[in-house]
């Protein structure tokens, strides 16, 4: 099956280093590149039926001449790169999208200094997150160079890692000189021992394919310790399963 990375692009100023990350990564896993952007059509008010669709091809037109230029100045010629325009909302069109016959990523940019509180359109790409059964890859805006050196991934002692799209998100890392790091956020005083056997048996279980180990993050300091994964660091990867309170505690807000 075809690999596809499909970009949700808002014209920020940080969609240039989020095309240019995906880029450099699609040429690693040799996979094509889909240009998706939601426009915001403005219609006055007493504009018939026709003069709406007018006024939203007009304007889609104008995101498409746009996305091509980006692709254009970012996205070497030997990559395939397709576009979707639409003033239907992301969530519609990744529907539809994700049906289609590829083994999908999808990519967000990080805006600001919190990196879920100003995450691509705000609630909009949480929303996306939370309804989409995929994996997303959500980027700081200071990377644009990608790296497979470090991956890191939370595992959750009381909801099973998700195997199965663990290892649909692994079909696109290339497995020489990769480091996966399973690791544990412990509240103090926690009882560490069966989350430490099942951390192993992980670490264990994927050492056929990469280099593995496993850490505990426990005490007062476990948020401090973690965030320097998370840090805009160039050769990391942090993978974050839907529900952990990762994405919604300290770590990610402050970080």
């Amino acid at each position: 099956m075809r690999k596809r990375f499909i970009l949700l692009i808002d014209f920020s100023e940080y969609s240039n280093n989020l095309i240019k990350y995906a880029s450099d990564w699609s040429k690693e896993a040799n996979a094509e590149i889909l240009l998706v952007h939601q426009t915001i059509v403005l219609s006055p008010t007493l504009a018939d039926s026709d003069a709406k669709l007018q006024i939203a091809k007009d304007a889609n037109n104008v995101a498409f001449q746009k996305l091509k230029a980006l692709a254009n100045k970012f996205i070497p010629e030997t990559i395939h790169v397709s576009y979707s325009v639409s003033e239907h909302s992301f969530q519609s069109v990744l529907s539809k999208l994700l049906a289609e016959s590829f083994e999908n990523l999808i990519f967000v940019g990080l805006k600001g200094t919190g990196m879920l509180k100003k995450i691509f359109l705000g609630s909009v790409a949480l929303q996306i997150i939370s309804s989409t059964n995929n994996v997303i890859v959500a980027m700081p805006n200071e990377i644009d160079r990608y790296s497979h050196e470090k991956i890191f991934i939370a595992v959750n002692k009381k909801k099973p890692l998700n195997m199965l799209e663990l290892n649909n998100f692994l079909k696109f890392i290339d497995n020489q000189n990769t480091n996966i790091t399973f690791f544990y956020l412990a509240n103090l005083d926690e009882e560490t021992i069966s989350i430490e056997n099942q951390l192993r048996e992980l670490s264990e279980k994927f050492a056929d394919r990469f280099n593995t180990d496993f850490a505990i993050y426990e005490g007062q300091n476990r948020l401090d310790d973690i965030k320097k994964v998370i840090n805009n660091k160039i050769d990391e990867i942090l993978i974050v399963q839907k529900g952990s309170r990762l994405l919604t505690n300290q770590v990610l807000e402050d970080s």
